[in-house]
This record gives C-alpha cells, sequence and structure tokens, in this order.
C-alpha cells in the first residue's frame, strides 16, 4: 500500500491492526473520525487522522530485506522470568549467548534443562536470590515481569517505591549487574495500566538506578515479525546512562505469515506440524463449533443457537470476536493463550473441530519442532501460551547486537585518538 490523502475503512484497519467493525464504532464514538466520500457516501479517513497513530508509521516502515547484524564481539544476556525459553532460543538464534536464565515455575526449569543441557538454569524465586556474580559481565539482562502498580501520591519513584513488585526485582538486578542494555518484555495494556502511571513509575525507576529509557516505547506487533499470529508485546528499551550509542528497534518487514504457513510444509517450516496430545471440547460445544465456518465466530451461528450459546453475553456489548472462533487458514492465528478452549478466547482448528494441538501451539509461537515441553498437557500449554514467540526474540535480538556492534565501533576511534596523542609526546 502506498502513502496517500485518503484511506478506506479497511486499508485504515489493515494498517492499524483493527477490525474494520472498530473503527466505525470509534468514528461514532468520535474517537476517530472519518469524512464522507462524495459520490458513494462510504467512509474514508484522513491521512492526518491515522499519522497520530504509531502503527501509521510503523507500517510504512516495512522492510524485505533481513534485520540480521553478524555480532563482531562475544554477547551475552541473563534472562529472568524465562519461562519456556521463547525468548532465550530467539536470542540465541540472533547470535547473543545465555549465560544464564532465572525461573520460578518447575516445568519451565524442566523444559529449558531438557533442550539446552548446557544452559545455566537458576531454578528459584528471584527475590530470594541475588545476581552480583554477573556484575560487568553481560550485556543484557531481559525479562517479562507482570503489570503490578505502584503505590505513590504524585512523586517521581525510586527503586524502593516498587518493593513487593516483580518489576522491583527486574531493576534490582540490572543494578547488580550494570548491563550495557535491559530490555522489559509486558502485554501492551502496561501503556494504560493505572492511567499510565504504572509504566511512568518504570521509566523513573530506571532513571534512578542509571539507565535511560528509549522514547517512545514501543509495541512491536508479532505479524510484522515473521510469527503467523496477531500477538502484540510492548517492548521497553533502556541504556546505561555512560553509552551514547543509540538504539533502534527492529524494522517490520513486508511479509505476514497465516495459519497454513504455521502449520503447513513452506516458508517457515520444512514440513508438516508433527502429530502430537491436545485439549478435546465437550460434545455439546462441538455441535455449536461444527457450525462454525473457517474464520467465522457467534454471529455467524443460528440466531436461537447464538442466545444460547453466548447466554447474558448476548445481551453486552462489544464484538466478543474470541468466542465460537474458528481460525482460516489464510490468516494469522489470532493471540494464543494459556489455555486453548476457553470460552471467551476461543481458538478451534479451521477443519476439525478441536482446539490446537500443543505442537501446533509451538508452531504458531515460531518454536522449533525439536523444543520439547515438559509436565502435563495442560502445563504445555501455560509454558507456550505465555511464550514470547521465537521469531519476535530473534528480531529483537539482532537489535540488540546491532546497538552492542556501534558501541564497540564506536570506541575505537576513541582508543586510536588516544594512542595518536600519546605517540606526539
Amino acid at each position: 500500500m502506498v502513502i496517500k490523502e485518503f484511506y478506506s475503512v479497511s486499508e485504515a484497519a489493515e494498517i492499524l491492526g483493527k477490525n474494520p467493525e472498530t473503527l466505525r464504532r470509534w468514528d461514532n464514538d468520535g474517537k476517530l473520525q472519518a469524512v464522507r466520500e462524495p459520490m458513494s457516501n462510504y467512509r474514508v479517513y484522513k491521512k492526518e487522522n491515522l499519522e497520530i497513530f504509531p502503527e501509521f508509521k510503523s507500517y510504512f516502515e516495512r522492510i524485505d530485506e533481513s534485520n540480521y547484524v553478524e555480532p563482531i564481539n562475544n554477547y551475552s544476556v541473563l534472562e529472568l522470568f524465562a519461562g519456556a525459553g521463547g525468548l532465550a532460543i530467539g536470542m540465541e538464534e540472533a547470535g547473543i549467548k545465555c549465560k544464564a536464565l532465572n525461573e520460578i515455575d518447575k516445568w519451565a526449569c524442566q523444559t529449558l534443562r531438557k533442550n539446552r543441557p548446557n544452559w545455566n538454569v537458576l531454578e528459584g524465586d528471584i527475590r530470594e536470590m541475588d545476581f552480583y556474580e554477573f556484575k560487568d559481565n553481560i550485556d543484557v539482562v531481559t525479562g517479562g515481569f507482570p503489570c503490578q502498580a505502584f503505590s505513590y501520591a504524585g512523586k517521581k519513584l525510586g527503586l524502593e517505591d516498587a518493593r513487593g513488585t516483580l518489576f522491583y526485582e527486574f531493576a534490582r538486578v540490572v543494578k547488580e549487574t550494570k548491563p550495557k542494555i535491559c530490555i522489559g518484555e509486558n502485554v501492551r495494556g502496561l501503556l494504560s495500566h493505572d492511567n499510565g502511571k504504572t509504566l511512568e513509575g518504570m521509566i523513573s525507576i530506571l532513571d534512578e538506578i542509571g539507565y535511560n529509557v528509549v522514547s517512545p516505547v514501543r509495541v512491536l506487533k508479532a505479524i510484522n515479525y515473521n510469527v503467523p499470529q496477531k500477538r502484540e508485546r510492548l517492548i521497553l528499551v533502556a541504556i546505561r546512562k555512560d553509552i551514547n550509542t543509540e538504539y533502534e528497534y527492529p524494522k517490520p518487514y513486508s511479509e505476514i505469515y497465516n495459519l497454513k504457513d504455521a502449520l503447513k510444509k513452506g516458508k517457515l517450516f520444512d514440513s508438516n506440524v508433527p502429530k502430537s496430545k491436545g485439549a478435546k471440547y465437550p460434545q455439546h460445544k462441538m455441535d455449536v463449533l461444527d457450525l462454525v465456518p473457517p474464520k467465522g465466530y457467534w454471529r455467524d451461528l443460528p440466531l436461537d443457537i447464538q442466545k444460547e450459546y453466548m447466554q447474558k453475553s448476548f445481551f453486552l456489548g462489544g464484538g466478543k470476536t474470541g468466542m465460537a472462533r474458528r481460525i482460516g487458514w489464510d490468516e494469522p492465528c489470532l493471540t494464543l493463550t494459556c489455555s486453548p478452549a476457553q470460552k471467551q478466547t476461543e481458538r478451534c482448528h479451521p477443519e476439525e473441530t478441536r482446539p490446537f494441538t500443543v505442537r501446533e501451539y509451538a508452531r504458531i509461537q515460531t518454536f522449533p519442532d525439536e523444543w520439547k515441553f515438559e509436565g502435563s498437557v495442560s502445563q504445555q500449554y501455560k509454558q507456550i501460551g505465555n511464550a514470547v514467540p521465537v521469531n519476535l526474540a530473534k528480531e529483537i535480538g539482532y537489535s540488540i547486537i546491532k546497538f552492542l556492534n556501534n558501541i564497540q565501533l564506536n570506541e575505537k576511534p576513541k582508543i586510536n585518538d588516544e594512542i595518536e596523542v600519546i605517540s606526539t609526546f
């Protein structure tokens, strides 16, 4: 799509990553007003009204070449809240060595150890551990901490104000180890959590411990980074204050992959998805979902069945587009959750009336087929659903390598200048 002055509803929806119905509702509510095309009376959107959304800029920044950068040194990462290893695998594939990983969940730790016996997996509660042994010995600290509100009354927050939250532990470890850069990963909702005060507090705390947060904090859409899934992750990047090198978020790709690319042999994988165990629907749910076509949802059901299946939700506002949802082969999957058969976030297979299997879940998250998950089937779903998609993590890894390479390259001229000054005496 080329940049132009006006965009149709479907074009604007594609650019912003929203459902066309959402844009129509925003127009009616005055949130994003459209104008009417004189002849057809269809809604169209002015470029200037769309440019206020960061998605507009990132959409037209898409590239066709790779973000790949070769590391010019041996870089290492300490990962906190490591889960089943999605972020760590991506970093490894990009070229960053995983020096240690901390995780409290025993099944996730077993998964990490089974697949990478050489990794230093530090199992246990982060609140009971210190990481001074890694001080000045790692380049990156990463971690996906949960959203937790801080208690304060209009003051600038310091590290002690966050005590009791897991972000406090993340910041404490950054302070203890002093990496060149740290990466915090979270849900998009962090932007608006507690009316934006939570993110504001995190930025204030990182500033106090000697780190500048890259602004604006960006939400990356996994579908723009070789992931066949509409998943969004907030990526908070902070750089140690003595470093003057700028960080750039990874450029999004122009090609979008669909469910077929995840489960069938093609560009993403060189074979069809392996067979594996998976959850099952109860018979009454199967009877309903049998009536839903690929890419369809509860509104495609007969009215009487809609009311019976949706119950009170039928009379509430909002689209509820995740209910009775069957994914189509020719679309990216919706965001995977920790449980594949929840009524509010249905993710039904396009042809068979069942949830996605464990290996299908893993494919959609771009885990390698050889990566095995430990624990019960429900534990495996939980590990996969909580993970950062591997391909998204790899692209973030490339952006970190580019940043670290630039630090190295910027230091060389200074060293040469010092040698030249000394030689003149």
